[in-house]
């Protein structure tokens, strides 16, 4: 049926798209203007909610009209559609008599607006609870309000429909929004409150179980209002006695009311003058017993955020209050000042500072400090000093909590409260702290004493956190040094007067007989072992003190001649530290002290049995570095041997000692310094002068004659072909290095010379012959300067015969010194491990009528002595032997008869 023509267009229409899906494709039916109204049908003058496009071409033809219906399923999706150039939230679509129909609107504002509309009218349908057309209006169609919601009457016969109800509008944001405003607007919790006292009286569980469901509902609507409401003072005691009641539980009835019920459980130390004050404590009181024990089974992540806020709020508003109010911190920290005053309302007055402090985290960093300074100017310390030493134990929880909230927001300022105690010459806090550590038998007031120690002594002021002791960790960064002059007087005082009352226990083994301890006695020296290794962390040169003066180690020690465990793991966990540190001082004042026996003895006694103590002794022994500490090293196998041989069935010891009885007490690292040192002092003493040491040479050292004759030109050494010289090896003797014979024995034509013998590259030297003689072989002197070859040596050679021998000497040459950096790294080390090679130096020698040891260069200068041609200087060039070339060395007999190096 088609409605009355749309009007004209009017400010509140939108810009939109009309698709249809047609054969899985999306068909563009044009461009209009949409509205979202209530139309009047003619028959029987009805309203009816649809959405209208009226055609932006031709504004009397409409593109849509669609009745709103709960079946058609509207969705507002985001995303583009087909090649729709619309973006995000710009497009509804639903389902029209089995056709797929979309709106893609041209602004997102367009298309909330219409979406608001059908998504009021769609949550009408779900209520159920009336036509489209009550309470509604044409003239506020897209922003109007959502109708009220009646609910059913509050009364016995009709607790199952309320219950069904609740549940159906509950499920939607809109139907919770609408069933709080009804619930509030009609006062709907105090009606069903005397239902609760009705059914008791007549026993009637069912509707027992029916009102706690719904006050469960009630409260997870997760609105403000209505949870502040339901814990006021009228309707409290009836909430939470419906619930009493939970059906998940029939047999069972908690007592809610009886415990809020209970005004005793409220003290007021000072009183409060502002009522609304009081009504928010009163009601910040009901909502954490509501949040904690009511709810704490079926509470959703929403509800347990409401409540939280509302629980803060609260809270962060009394604690302002308190703190601006006049007079009334001073009224509180009076009651302190007064000795008349009864026990038990300071004890109130401690506690309620401590629930201040601890509602005072939520504030924000100034106002807690404003806060905080406030109670150090009232007088807190004093307050601290009578709850720690008070006998009640709550007392105690409190004074430390009030301290712990303290410190962890600020720590100087207690420390500064201290300071002034020492100036005016009072007991300082410190000392209250350890009287009650040495005394107390609550463990959590022990562990926060702790904490308060390490926290006030901590010469890190700036706030940064310290470094962490851990294997391998600088010993020269580890230690911080305090730039405030007060933080450093008070440790002085500290070490001076109190630091021997808080170790007294440990310092008192040392005239104990024997080493059994009650249940109040053995706990304390763990918390003592922590606090030491904290001070010894930081406090670098009195704590050093402290331990030398007072035998520290030792007392330890003593430890682990106890029967209890726990006592033995504190001693280990002490020593770890020590050796973790890395300090010389403490390794020392440990071997010094001898206590590394007694733990030898521990894990001997333990290690049949696989325990924490059998595990903790071997990882005190794996964490100790052997190869950095030789002193400790050496300690260990001088003295324990025995008992470091009995654990050799341990991978770790039986290493311990092979690593001892292969370097004969020496250390890799020791070694490794000897070679070190060796090895600069010969890298000092290279050079031309020094060869004849023996040390090896990395380079080739040639005089200026020598190097002058190398560089002449061929044309030279054709013309003057000088007697060939030879490579002797050592101080002017031995046996040649490699035995040549020359090139024409090669091919065939050598010639003999005047006494037989043929020409020779490398003539063997008599090691006894100083300075180059001729050898027993070859006894002919030489030929004086000048004189030409004889007849009998060889002819002159060929040019090209020459080249290509340099090129095959040249190709050998770079070999050998390529294979010497190879194994330079390899024969240093060993060399200093077997006690050096025999290193020598060769240098190149002329003889009667012999050839250049390279065969290239004819012509080399005379040897000097009687080796050359006739009393010429002798040049000399040395060269470096490499390791592995150690087989061709030569060396001398005992009778001076050269042989050669073995080990070919």
């Amino acid at each position: 049926m088609m409605a009355q023509p749309v009007p004209h267009q009017t400010a509140d229409k939108k810009r939109v798209k009309v698709y249809e899906l047609r054969n899985n494709d999306w068909f563009d039916r044009g461009t209009g203007f949409c509205t979202a109204c209530f139309v009047t049908i003619q028959e029987d003058q009805t309203k009816e909610p649809r959405v209208v496009v009226q055609s932006e071409d031709q504004p009397d033809r409409l593109l849509l009209e669609t009745k709103i219906v709960k079946e058609d399923g509207f969705q507002k999706q985001q995303g583009i559609v087909c090649h729709l150039t619309s973006a995000t939230d710009t497009l509804i679509v639903w389902t029209d008599n089995g056709v797929d129909m979309a709106l893609s609107f041209q602004e997102a504002d367009g298309c909330q607006a219409i979406w608001k509309f059908i998504d009021q009218v769609q949550q009408q349908f779900q209520a159920a609870m009336g036509g489209p057309d009550d309470g509604l209006s044409d003239d506020l169609a897209m922003d109007m309000p959502a109708p009220p919601i009646q609910l059913p009457p509050a009364e016995l016969g009709t607790l199952i429909d309320i219950e069904n109800t609740l549940r159906n509008l509950s499920q939607s944001p809109a139907g919770r929004d609408a069933l709080a405003k009804a619930i509030m607007s009609e006062d709907y919790i105090a009606k069903l409150i005397p239902l609760v006292e009705m059914a008791e009286d007549l026993e009637s569980l069912g509707d027992l179980h029916h009102l706690c469901n719904i006050m469960k509902t009630v409260v997870l609507l997760n609105d403000t209002g209505l949870i502040e409401h339901a814990v006021s003072d009228e309707c409290v005691l009836g909430v939470v006695g419906a619930m009493e009641y939970d059906p998940d539980f029939p047999t069972h009835k908690a007592n809610h009311r009886q415990w809020l019920n209970n005004q005793g459980r409220y003290k007021e130390v000072v009183r409060i003058q502002d009522d609304q004050v009081r009504r928010k404590i009163h009601q910040t009181y009901r909502l954490q017993y509501l949040k904690d024990v009511v709810l704490a089974r079926i509470l959703d992540d929403p509800t347990f955020s409401v409540l939280n806020s509302l629980i803060f709020f609260n809270q962060v508003e009394i604690v302002q209050h308190l703190h601006m109010t006049p007079g009334f911190m001073t009224d509180l920290f009076a009651v302190f000042g007064d000795p008349n005053e009864q026990p038990l309302r300071k004890k109130e007055a401690v506690i309620f500072i401590q629930q201040m402090c601890a509602i005072s985290k939520n504030l924000q960093p100034p106002a807690r400090q404003r806060l905080y300074g406030n109670f150090l100017q009232q007088g807190l310390i004093p307050v601290i000093n009578y709850g720690l030493r008070h006998p009640d134990v709550s007392v105690r929880v409190g004074a430390t909590d009030i301290l712990g909230s303290i410190l962890e927001f600020d720590p100087s300022m207690i420390r500064k409260t201290i300071y002034e105690q020492i100036q005016r010459k009072a007991a300082p806090l410190t000392d209250t702290l350890i009287d009650l550590l040495l005394v107390e038998v609550d463990l959590g007031i022990k562990s926060q004493l702790t904490e308060s120690l390490k926290v006030l002594l901590d010469p890190n002021v700036g706030g940064a956190p310290p470094p962490e002791n851990r294997e391998g960790y600088a010993g020269k960064e580890r230690f911080i040094v305090s730039s405030d002059p007060q933080q450093e007087a008070f440790i002085t005082h500290f070490y001076e007067h109190s630091v021997a009352k808080l170790f007294k226990p440990l310092l008192d083994l040392e005239k104990r007989p024997n080493m059994k301890f009650n249940a109040l006695e053995d706990g304390i020296f763990g918390y003592l072992n922590e606090i030491l290794c904290f001070y010894i962390r930081h406090h670098t040169v009195r704590s050093k003190h402290f331990v030398f003066e007072n035998n520290i180690a030792q007392r330890f020690g003593q430890l682990l001649a106890c029967k209890q465990k726990h006592l033995q793991l504190v001693a280990i966990r002490f020593f770890r530290h020590l050796i973790l540190l890395r300090d010389q001082f403490f390794t020392k004042h440990m071997a010094d002290r001898r206590v590394f026996g007694p733990v030898l003895d521990t894990l001997l006694r333990t290690l049949p049995r696989d325990n924490l103590l059998s595990s903790a002794c071997l990882d005190f022994f794996t964490s100790i570095n052997y190869e950095g500490d030789r002193e400790l090293a050496r300690h260990l196998m001088e003295n324990y041997r025995e008992k470091i041989v009995a654990l050799s069935h341990i991978d770790y010891f039986r290493g311990m000692v092979m690593r001892w009885d292969q370097s004969q007490g020496y250390t890799i690292s020791e070694v490794d310094e000897e070679e070190e040192h060796q090895q600069q002092q010969q890298q000092m003493g290279r050079g031309p002068g020094n060869a004849g040491r023996g040390a090896m040479m990395e380079h080739l050292a040639v005089d200026p004659a020598q190097e002058e004759y190398w560089n002449t030109s061929d044309d030279d050494e054709e013309n003057n072909q000088p007697g060939g010289t030879e490579l002797r090896v050592g101080n002017g003797g031995g046996k040649p290095l490699v035995e040549y014979t020359s090139d024409e024995e090669e091919e065939g034509g050598e010639e003999e010379d005047g006494d037989g013998s043929g020409d020779k590259v490398m003539t063997p030297v008599d090691a006894a012959t100083p300075e180059g003689e001729a050898s027993k072989e070859n006894q002919k002197p030489p030929p004086p300067p000048g004189t030409p070859p004889t007849g009998g040596g060889p002819p002159p050679e060929r040019l090209s015969e020459k080249r290509r021998r340099e090129e095959d000497e040249d190709d050998a040459l770079d070999k050998l010194m390529q294979h010497k950096r190879r194994n330079s790294s390899s024969a240093g080390s060993n060399s200093s491990l077997s006690g050096g090679l025999l290193r020598k130096k060769g240098s190149f020698t002329s003889g009667k009528g012999g050839r250049s040891s390279s065969g290239s260069r004819e012509g080399s200068p005379n040897g000097a002595g009687g080796g050359g041609g006739g009393g010429g200087q002798q040049k000399k060039i040395a060269i470096s032997i490499a390791p592995v070339l150690k087989s061709a060395v030569v060396r001398s007999n005992p009778d001076g008869q050269q042989e050669e190096g073995g080990g070919k």
